[in-house]
């Protein structure tokens, strides 16, 4: 039998998307999906994993210093929060008016746009 392997894997987030975390020191926040990375299947979300880096001074930071910024999350982590009821939802696909997948919450039904 021979196997098929989609070159772009689909996931339930997206960029843009509103998610809340489920596990990790952040468990309950929520947070904007800044970029997704398929291949390692993380996420940066904003305000959400902060982690210190130390930056050597350089010619366009002469001062250099200590940064925080976000680091990625996993996105089994990651529940996309349903826009029309602001609660975390499951999603699922389901054929669209055009015929292509959509996703839709798993809790309303409703079809989430983006």
């Amino acid at each position: 039998m021979e196997r098929k392997f989609n070159k772009q894997p689909k996931l339930h987030i997206k960029t843009g998307d509103t998610v809340k975390i489920i596990a990790g020191d952040d468990n309950g926040k929520t947070g904007q999906v800044q970029s997704v990375n398929l291949e390692k299947r993380k996420a940066i979300v904003e305000g959400i994993n902060m982690v210190t880096k130390h930056v050597k001074p350089t010619a366009t930071s002469p001062q250099g210093g200590i940064e925080k910024k976000e680091a990625a999350i996993h996105l089994s982590n990651l529940m996309l929060v349903d826009p029309k009821t602001g609660e975390a939802t499951r999603t699922g696909r389901k054929p669209g008016e055009n015929g292509k997948l959509v996703r839709y919450s798993k809790k309303t039904g409703e079809v989430i746009n983006g």
